[in-house]
């Protein structure tokens, strides 16, 4: 899916949204993902592919926002985040263990932020706990060099 790049203004959050929704893209962080990627010459693909996975009871569906190929053409599954609900940590537990080959990874706003106002559990915190390689704001150019 071909997407426009724009530049990476980071004026106000309803601004950068409108202006990513705007060029095809669900969220500014998102676009300025892409437009980074795009800047280290590197391929990638956004929301291409699905991967089916079975929520107990149901089948439910999860596309995934970055197929990336590395400079070394390993692909690299990146998922970005400004918010990381409920929701969205058990769909990744789920879809990590039905599709166990898959190495998944997460751009986030930033990774210090708490996942519930109650909980002393940072988003990175959870990664770990997990088993997800995560970074703020761009995929660090070690990702890109495997």
């Amino acid at each position: 899916m071909a997407k426009t790049q724009t530049s990476n203004n980071l004026g106000s959050k309803s601004k950068v949204r409108k202006q990513a929704l705007a060029n095809g893209w669900r969220s500014g962080l998102e676009e300025h993902l892409a437009a980074f990627l795009t800047s280290q010459g590197i391929s990638f693909e956004y929301e291409e592919h699905k991967l089916f996975y079975t929520v107990p009871a149901r089948q439910a569906r999860y596309t995934p926002d970055f197929y990336i190929k590395t400079r070394t053409g390993k692909t690299i599954i990146c998922e970005t985040k400004g918010r990381f609900l409920t929701a969205d940590r058990q769909k990744m537990i789920l879809v990590k263990q039905q599709y166990p080959d898959l190495d998944i990874r997460f751009v986030f706003t930033n990774p210090n932020t708490k996942i519930s106002k109650q909980s002393k559990t940072t988003y990175a915190m959870w990664c770990e706990k997990h088993g997800f390689p995560y970074a703020a704001k761009v995929t660090p150019e070690e990702w890109l060099n495997e």
